[in-house]
């Protein structure tokens, strides 16, 4: 599935997406403790702040758990989860907590 690869692509192309304000957030039963971004508790410039701080070792990815053909990408930096996956139009949090 589309969507860029490596940890350096990965990494621009989310705090592009964070700046321009190009993302989603997934509805899930607990958000309000797992996606502090989509509630307003953090920053869009504060996530990517985070992930620009963060290397290649902080970084992992996986296929998303219900679609097997999307990259899901998890960032752990700073004490802070970071989980996402591109989708077309744009980037989709799942997670952004400590």
């Amino acid at each position: 599935m589309g969507g860029p690869k490596g940890f350096r692509a990965v990494k621009q192309a989310v705090v592009q997406a964070l700046l321009d304000g190009d993302y989603q957030h997934e509805s899930r039963n607990d958000i309000r403790e797992k996606n502090l971004l989509s509630i307003g508790a953090v920053s869009p410039t504060f996530v990517a702040g985070l992930v620009r701080a963060s290397r290649g070792t902080d970084y992992e990815c996986s296929p998303l758990h219900r679609k097997h053909q999307i990259d899901c990408h998890l960032i752990r930096t700073r004490g802070w989860y970071v989980k996402f996956y591109f989708l077309e139009p744009g980037t989709v949090f799942i997670s952004v907590h400590q």
